[in-house]
């Protein structure tokens, strides 16, 4: 294990044979007033589960912005397509899934879903850009294509 598993793998969720599963419980502050998951915090449980993602897979968006992989960069979400399938509500656990659908010279894409049990309710399709610090498209480094490209090939 390394400085970015070693003390978050307990909150960071796990990987998985097919990428990685984040639990995440439905606080008061997600709701509206009926209790029903706001829209939006959906989004925030995606962030987490692709940033914990990265983070077990040895990818911190720190080393990333301090060139720890050659150049500095970093990743944007550059495009999602989103499915509300099913509501979520207060104090449910729900599991983030994130898996490497497919991966290019310069972007990733992930699909996501989050889940009560084995019920799917969010479906997403993120692509994620690489960018320098000044905003221009970059080639994604070779040592972290290569910690992807093993998940985007189901391995």
């Amino acid at each position: 294990m390394n400085r970015l598993t070693s003390n978050y793998h307990l909150i960071s969720g796990e990987l998985t044979g097919f990428g990685h599963r984040l639990l995440v419980r439905v606080y008061f502050e997600d709701t509206d007033f009926s209790g029903v998951v706001y829209h939006a915090r959906f989004l925030h449980f995606l962030e987490r589960g692709r940033s914990d993602f990265l983070r077990l897979k040895g990818i911190g968006h720190q080393e990333l912005a301090d060139g720890l992989y050659g150049e500095p960069m970093a990743f944007v979400v550059r495009h999602m397509d989103i499915d509300f399938l099913r509501p979520a509500r207060i104090d449910e656990v729900l599991s983030v899934e994130t898996r490497t659908a497919l991966l290019g010279g310069a972007r990733i894409v992930l699909h996501q879903r989050v889940l009560r049990g084995d019920e799917i309710l969010i479906e997403a399709k993120v692509k994620v850009a690489v960018i320098s610090p000044e905003g221009k498209p970059r080639r994604m480094p070779e040592a972290v294509s290569a910690i992807l490209a093993v998940e985007a090939a189901g391995g």
